[in-house]
């Protein structure tokens, strides 16, 4: 999957001089944490976001700093902050560094970068204009679409079973005397745990495979310090 697929196209944008009023309501109206920045032709200038209202005259959370670190970081950052605290438009506290791919970037990639930067979207560029914007909501909405069921003609409970327990034995973690027993699509999982991760890792891997429709978990923990055994939760759920 790629940029293309999953960016938004139609892309909510404010310009650089647009006051600093305007943008916090066009984002509370619409629900958005961010806007890109554009000129007049066009062109990409920058993002604004929520962080950049967070330290502002207005609501007293400017920068407090004592005159001898004022010293130390220079005439510079003080006027910039200075700025970006008391500035009317959006070009006086956008982020211009602004993290762009292509719309042939791997979604894996802009997951990378989203992480990396620490940022919550990322224009999406063909050659120097922006044909769209992928947000972590439209990574939410490709995982949820993925993530609907696809009929498999061969997962009957046999190939289940094994699919299964291939994954399962190509793992760190695989439990000791680890059992599956499928039948219709519904899936139990037996065997034991020393570690809770484990357990759900286990369910997880099995919720994921195609063709099943429920997973019972009777995975039993076991202390390997003290040798504490007990059956799994919803063993314990099903006798009490």
């Amino acid at each position: 999957m790629r940029a293309h697929q999953i960016m938004t196209k139609h892309v909510i944008s404010v310009s650089p001089h647009t006051t600093i009023l305007d943008a916090a309501n066009i984002m509370l109206k619409c629900h958005l944490s961010g806007l890109p920045v554009l000129d007049e032709d066009g062109t990409l200038r920058g993002m604004v976001s929520e962080a950049d209202f967070l330290r502002r005259a207005e609501i007293s959370t400017g920068h407090k700093r004592s005159a001898w670190l004022e010293l130390f970081t220079g005439v510079g950052r003080a006027a910039t902050d200075f700025v970006h605290e008391r500035g009317r438009k959006v070009e006086d506290v956008m982020a211009t560094n602004s993290i762009t791919v292509e719309e042939q970037t791997p979604l894996d990639e802009i997951v990378h970068l989203m992480h990396k930067h620490d940022v919550k979207r990322v224009p999406v560029m063909n050659g120097k204009t922006m044909v769209g914007i992928v947000t972590r909501a439209d990574i939410l909405q490709a995982v949820a679409s993925l993530a609907r069921e696809v009929p498999d003609p061969t997962a009957n409970d046999t190939h289940i079973r094994e699919r299964i327990l291939r994954e399962i034995n190509a793992t760190g973690w695989r439990p000791p005397g680890f059992q599956v027993w499928v039948r219709n699509g519904v899936v139990h999982l037996h065997g034991l745990v020393f570690d809770e991760r484990a357990r759900q890792a286990a369910i997880v891997l099995a919720e994921n495979t195609s063709g099943v429709k429920e997973v019972h978990d009777h995975l039993c923990f076991v202390d390997g310090y003290s040798g504490y055994y007990a059956e799994s939760p919803e063993d314990i759920k099903a006798v009490s």
